[in-house]
């Protein structure tokens, strides 16, 4: 087993997983996301760097989500109707005139 750390560009993290053959650039790998689904991800990158004890060299990958993938998850997030904005807005005009009132008095 070969241990890979990933550096994940749709999330911004990073994590260590092992393979058994190292994937290529341009492959796909299935990762957990922290929703607990599974996402399909693109290779960009792949290198290797000196590890800091003895002559061995250690593999990264850089992976980013598959386009058709961030569509999709695009796609099922729900938007909020802009009545919704306008009522946050509204209460929050409504607290602020009641606490200027009650620095008033």
């Amino acid at each position: 087993m070969i241990e890979v750390e990933v550096q994940n560009e749709t999330h911004q993290t990073q994590q260590c997983l092992r393979f058994s053959a190292l994937p290529r650039i341009g492959e796909g790998i299935r990762l957990l996301e922290p929703d607990g689904f599974w996402t399909s991800y693109d290779i960009i990158d792949l290198w290797y760097q000196k590890a800091e004890f003895g002559d061995i060299w250690v593999p990264f990958i850089h992976v980013r989500m598959t386009p058709t993938e961030r569509a999709a998850r695009s796609e099922a997030e729900p938007t909020v109707p802009v009545d919704d904005h306008q009522q946050v807005i509204d209460q929050a005009k409504t607290i602020a005139h009641i606490l200027s009132d009650q620095d008033n008095s």
